[in-house]
């Protein structure tokens, strides 16, 4: 017998498949029984499948700029105010405006110089700085400039040298006109004669004092330089005696002293003779008291 009382319809499981036949002119079919919370998990499969069909579309787009910056080109969209070669110069491009132009010449068409802003121009390499040098190259460069430098440091040396060389050599005569005693200044009489003549005679270790020469000079000429002997047996010998000691031409030929003239009648030259002569025959010219 059935059972008294209420029966409750059992609760569907929201996770729970289950199989429902379906008429079909007799046939069962068996159709799978999907929960709600089945319905809710499927769409979780949407963004991966979206994944799936926009990775593709980003690897692409990596490729390009990968190509493009490896190819050193970039894309440049053109603004108000801009020319082809404002932008080449920005960008430092290889060839100028020029290049740019070629590169894109159907993009911009016959006239350069019209290019309207939204245009895209692609753009090349920029301009290549000069190459570094290498370390080894500059390893080897940097002794010998170093040696370069070396020759041309002693080279300014040398000529810094020669120039103070020359310098010295200059003034040197001049150094030496102003160490040596300034040559006194003798009067053009007796007096002048006599006090120069001692000056020589002195240099040659010649003896004679001033008293000594004036005293010979007063008895033989009197002071006359040009006096001439034409009476004694000197001069009937063909050799008068001449000038201020009265000297004969043979004697002041052997005792001319250096330094003077070689003139009989030039008053020092004939002064420093004849006490040449009279050291070598009396000792001094103060030894002579009379005719010699």
């Amino acid at each position: 017998m059935p059972a008294k009382g209420k029966h409750r319809r059992p609760k569907s499981r929201s996770l729970t498949r289950g199989l429902v036949a379906a008429g079909t002119g007799g046939a069962a079919l068996a159709l799978p029984l999907i929960g709600g919370t089945a319905a809710h998990a499927a769409p979780a499969a949407a963004p991966a499948a979206a994944e799936r069909t926009v990775a593709p579309a980003k690897t692409v787009a990596a490729a390009a700029q990968a190509v493009a910056k490896k190819a050193g080109t970039v894309t440049y969209s053109v603004v108000a105010g801009d020319s082809l070669y404002k932008i080449a110069e920005e960008h430092s491009l290889n060839g100028g405006w020029k290049q740019l132009y070629k590169d894109n010449r159907k993009a911009v068409g016959a006239d350069p110089a019209l290019i309207h802003p939204g245009l895209r121009l692609t753009i090349g390499a920029k301009a290549e700085a000069a190459p570094k040098a290498k370390p080894q190259a500059e390893a080897k460069a940097a002794p010998k400039a170093a040696e370069e430098a070396e020759t041309s440091e002693k080279a300014e040396r040398a000529a810094e040298t020669a120039r103070a060389d020359r310098s010295e050599r200059k003034s040197a005569p001049v150094a030496q006109a102003a160490a040596a005693p300034a040559k006194p200044a003798y009067a053009n009489n007796l007096d002048g004669w006599i006090r120069e003549s001692l000056d020589v005679m002195a240099q040659h270790g010649i003896p004679g004092s001033y008293e000594g020469i004036h005293r010979n000079i007063m008895r033989e000429s009197s002071g006359n330089p040009l006096a001439i002997n034409n009476w004694d047996i000197n001069a009937i010998n063909g050799t008068p005696s001449k000038g201020l000691l009265q000297v004969i031409q043979p004697t002041f030929d052997a005792y001319h002293v250096e330094g003077t003239a070689y003139d009989l009648f030039d008053p020092v030259a004939n002064i420093t003779a004849a006490c040449n002569y009279a050291a070598d025959r009396y000792g001094s010219i103060d030894n002579v008291n009379g005719p010699y």
